[in-house]
C-alpha cells in the first residue's frame, strides 16, 4: 500500500478515468428489476462521476497537498475536526458538489439518508466531529419537518451562513422534486396501461412492507416504558376511530410530555446529547441585532411562505384548488413532526376523505415513487398536489395545472423547513438544554408509532382489499375492509415483502425490485 498526494499528474488522469467510469455506469444501466434499482444505479453512477470531479477540483485548491491511499481506497479531504476549521477550508463551491453527490445518493428514507450525510461529512470529508454530527441531528428532530432535509440545511448554515444553508437544503430537495414531477407526468399518461398497472401493483404490496419497518424501528428506539407504549396506542385508535385530527393528536402528545416531564421526569427522558462547547452563531451580539435579526429572517421567510398562497387565493379564488393546496399543506408543514410517516397518515385522511383529490390506492402508489426516488420522503406530498391540480384545477391545460400544484405543494412544505432552521439556529444550545422541550418530543415520537401504524392499517386495507365499507358510528363513520373482495396475489406478495425485510434483512431497493417483478408476472400469467 502506497501514498500519493492528490497534486500529482498521474492522479489527476486517474480521476478523469474515475469521471468517464462513473459515466459509463449510467450509459448501461437497463436493470429489469424495476424502478428502484433503476434510478439507484443512474443517481449512483452520477454520483461516482462526480465525486471524482469534485476531488480534482479540491486537490487543486487546497492550500496544502493531501495524501490518498492506494490500494484500499480511504476517503480523502481536508484533515478538520472542527467546524470553524472546516468553514475557512471548505469553499462554497466544494459544499455545492458534496451537496449534489449527497443528494443523488439519499434513497431509503431519514435513516438511510443520515447515514449517508454522516459517511461523507464526518467519516470522508471530516467537515464535522461525531459530537457537532449529533448535536446538529438533535437540534433537527425538534423541528416539524423532514430531519434529514434540515439536517443538511443546518450543516449547510454551519459552515457557509445562509447561502450555505440554502445551497445544501435546496441541493438536497432538487433531485427528488426532478424525479417525482417526471414520474407523477408517466403516472397519469399511463395509469391505464397494463403494464404500469402491474409495476404498481407490486411496489403497493412492497409498501406495505416498509410501513411496517418504519413502526417497528421507530417502537424499538422510542418506547421504552408501558406510559410511552400507552400513548401510541392512544394516538393509534384517535386516529383510526377518527375522534381526533392528527395535529390536535400531535399537540396532546406534547402537552403530555413537558408536564410529564415535571412530575416523572424518568418516563419521558430523551436520548439526546449535548455538546460541552458551544456551536458558533454568526448572529450579531447584543438584544437589538439579535431582534434586527429576528425581524428580517421572519419577514423574507414569511413573505416567500405566505405570498404564493395570497397570489392563488387573488389569481384564482379562495376555494380554487391551488388555494386548497398551499393553506391545507402549509398546515401539514407546521405539524410533521416524527417524519414523513407521520404526516402521511394526516394527508392520506384529508387529501382523500375530505378534498377527495386522490383515491387511497393512488396515496399507496405515491409513497412508493418517493420510496424509489433520491430526496425526502415528504416529497410524496408533491405527487398529491400534481394529481389534486391535473384533476381539478382550472384555467390551466391538465399539464400545467399538475405542475403548477407540485410547485405550490413543494414550496409550502419546504419553506418552513428553512425558517426554522435560520430562525432557531443561534439557539440551538438554550434549546436542548430545555429538558421539557426534550421531553415533549419523546411523547410526540411515541404518538408517532401509533400515527405510522394507522398509515399501515388504511394503506393494508387499500392494497389487501378491492372494496371497503363505511359502518355508521357516533361520532361519524368508520372503514372496514369488505372481507369478501381479499386479493390473495396481493397478500402473497405482501407477505414475500415482510420475509425479505425482515427474516433475510434485504433492503429497500431488493424488496422493491422483487415486489414489482412478482407483480408483473402474476398479471402477464393471469
Amino acid at each position: 500500500m502506497t501514498l500519493r498526494t492528490l497534486d500529482e499528474p498521474q492522479d489527476r488522469n486517474s480521476r478523469r478515468q474515475n469521471i468517464s467510469r462513473g459515466i459509463l455506469i449510467v450509459s448501461k444501466t437497463n436493470s429489469p428489476g424495476g424502478c428502484a434499482p433503476w434510478a439507484a444505479k443512474i443517481f449512483a453512477g452520477l454520483a461516482a462521476a462526480l465525486d471524482a470531479f469534485v476531488k480534482e477540483e479540491v486537490s487543486m485548491s487546497l492550500p496544502e497537498a493531501s495524501t490518498q491511499v492506494t490500494g484500499e481506497q480511504a476517503p480523502v479531504g481536508p484533515a478538520v475536526v472542527s467546524i470553524e476549521d472546516a468553514s475557512a477550508t471548505v469553499t462554497l463551491r466544494e459544499a455545492f458538489w458534496t451537496w449534489l453527490r449527497i443528494s443523488l445518493l439519499s434513497f431509503g428514507g431519514p435513516a438511510a439518508q443520515i447515514a449517508v450525510m454522516h459517511r461523507i461529512v464526518v467519516d470522508e470529508k471530516k467537515w464535522l466531529d461525531e459530537r457537532r454530527f449529533l448535536h446538529a441531528l438533535n437540534f433537527c428532530m425538534l423541528l416539524p419537518g423532514p430531519e434529514a432535509q434540515q439536517l443538511a440545511t443546518y450543516i449547510g448554515w454551519l459552515m457557509h451562513g445562509v447561502r450555505g444553508g440554502l445551497v445544501a437544503g435546496l441541493l438536497f430537495i432538487l433531485p427528488g422534486f426532478v424525479s417525482i414531477l417526471l414520474l407523477s407526468l408517466i403516472y397519469v399518461s399511463f395509469q391505464d396501461s397494463g403494464t404500469v398497472q402491474s409495476l404498481f401493483f407490486g411496489l403497493k404490496c412492497a409498501v406495505l412492507a416498509v410501513v411496517a419497518e418504519a413502526v417497528l424501528r421507530v417502537s424499538r428506539r422510542v418506547l421504552k416504558n408501558r406510559v410511552l407504549v400507552v400513548i401510541s396506542i392512544v394516538a393509534f385508535i384517535l386516529l383510526s376511530l377518527k375522534l381526533l385530527p392528527f395535529p390536535a393528536v400531535i399537540a396532546t402528545a406534547a402537552l403530555v410530555g413537558a408536564f410529564g416531564h415535571r412530575f416523572a421526569p424518568n418516563i419521558f427522558r430523551s436520548n439526546m446529547s449535548v455538546s460541552d462547547s458551544p456551536l458558533p452563531s454568526p448572529a450579531g451580539k447584543g438584544a437589538w441585532k439579535e431582534t434586527q435579526r429576528i425581524l428580517l429572517t421572519s419577514t423574507i421567510a414569511l413573505s416567500l411562505w405566505f405570498g404564493p398562497i395570497l397570489a392563488a387565493a387573488h389569481f384564482t379564488g379562495r376555494t380554487s384548488v391551488y388555494t386548497q393546496l398551499s393553506i391545507f399543506f402549509s398546515k401539514a408543514a407546521v405539524v410533521t413532526f416524527g417524519g414523513a410517516y407521520s404526516v402521511l397518515s394526516y394527508v392520506d385522511q384529508q387529501a382523500v376523505d375530505r378534498y377527495h383529490w386522490l383515491e387511497k390506492g393512488e396515496m399507496v402508489d405515491g409513497l412508493g415513487l418517493a420510496e424509489t426516488t433520491p430526496g425526502p420522503l415528504i416529497m410524496v406530498v408533491q405527487f398529491v398536489g400534481f394529481l389534486a391540480a391535473w384533476r381539478h384545477g382550472t384555467g390551466l391545460s391538465p399539464l400545467m395545472a399538475g405542475c403548477l400544484g407540485a410547485v405550490l405543494t413543494t414550496w409550502v412544505t419546504f419553506v418552513p423547513c428553512f425558517y426554522w432552521i435560520f430562525l432557531g439556529a443561534p439557539y440551538v444550545e438554550k434549546l436542548l438544554h430545555k429538558p421539557w422541550l426534550a421531553s415533549a418530543l419523546t411523547a410526540i415520537t411515541a404518538s408517532v408509532v401509533g400515527v405510522i401504524a394507522t398509515l399501515g392499517v388504511n394503506f393494508a386495507m387499500a392494497t389487501l382489499f378491492s372494496a371497503q365499507a363505511s359502518i355508521p358510528v357516533s361520532w361519524g363513520t368508520l372503514s372496514v375492509p369488505v372481507w369478501s373482495s381479499i386479493q390473495p396475489a396481493a397478500c402473497v406478495i405482501s407477505l414475500l415483502a415482510i420475509a425479505l425485510m425482515f427474516i433475510f434483512h434485504r433492503g429497500l431497493a431488493v424488496t422493491l425490485s422483487a415486489c414489482v417483478i412478482a407483480g408483473m408476472l402474476y398479471n402477464l400469467f393471469t
